[in-house]
Parts: structure tokens; sequence; C-alpha cells
């Protein structure tokens, strides 16, 4: 399964070991799902974790993240993204998530904040779930 992760799923694997969003990571980790990123996706992710407030809350040093971020630079497919659609979301940052998908040809968006990517994103027939949606439907253990 070909899956974006909006930063907000990242976030979250990092604040909490054993929430929804923790166990997406760890099915990366595993192989079961393929996690797509662009350019400015990654760069978004690693300006977000090494915040200092988010740091402060998700306790991870920057070694740590570091780490995480040289592995999914590894591993990720990448995403070229050059069909442009922006902007269609409220958020210029959503747009660069629903960009990336678009252009990876992703199975869906993975998002705390669904409502952020609707409806715009159905015009690019996108589906837009939640972590808890990803493994109650599609990774049952």
């Amino acid at each position: 399964m070909r899956l974006v992760l909006d930063t907000s799923v990242i976030v979250s694997a990092f604040r909490s070991r054993y929430g929804a969003s923790r166990f997406l990571i760890e099915a990366f980790d595993d192989g079961r799902i393929t996690m797509l990123i662009s350019q400015a996706l990654f760069t978004e992710y690693e300006s977000v974790l090494k915040r200092p407030e988010q740091m402060a809350v998700h306790g991870a040093s920057h070694t740590e993240v570091d780490e995480f971020l040289a592995d999914l630079a590894n591993r990720a497919a990448r995403v070229s993204c050059h069909y442009r659609i922006r902007p269609q979301l409220r958020d210029p940052d959503d747009d660069m998530v629903l960009e990336t998908a678009v252009n990876g040809v992703a199975d869906a968006i993975v998002t705390h904040n669904i409502r952020d990517f609707l409806p715009e994103s159905s015009r690019f027939n996108m589906p837009i779930w939640t972590p808890r949606h990803i493994i109650e439907m599609r990774l049952r253990r």
C-alpha cells in the first residue's frame, strides 16, 4: 500500500510509542506499507520534528530525529512533483501533501486532519484516511 503521511501523523508517531501513528511507522519499517515522500514534504517533516516545542514534547534527540529521517530518505519512495496542483487547499502545507500523493499515485493520504483535505481531494480521487482507519481496515495484525 502506497501512502503519503501528513506531518501530523509523523509528529504523533514521535509523541506516542503506542498509538496508531507509531504503528504505521512500524508497518513501514517491516515493509507492509510504502511511504511516499517529496523533497518538500521531507523538509517539512524535518523542520517540524526539530522545532524546540516539538522536541520538548516528543523527547527525541536531534540525533534520533536525524536517524529516523536518514532511514526514511533511504527507504521511502521518492516522488518528483512534475504535476503542480496548487493551490487547492486552505493550507499550502496541505497542498504539498496532496501534490505528493497525486504525483506519486498514492493509495491514500493518512492524516489526523481529514477536514483539511475535503472536499478538494475528491477531485483527484484521493482517499483521505486516519491512521486508525488504515489499521482497522487495511493492516489488521
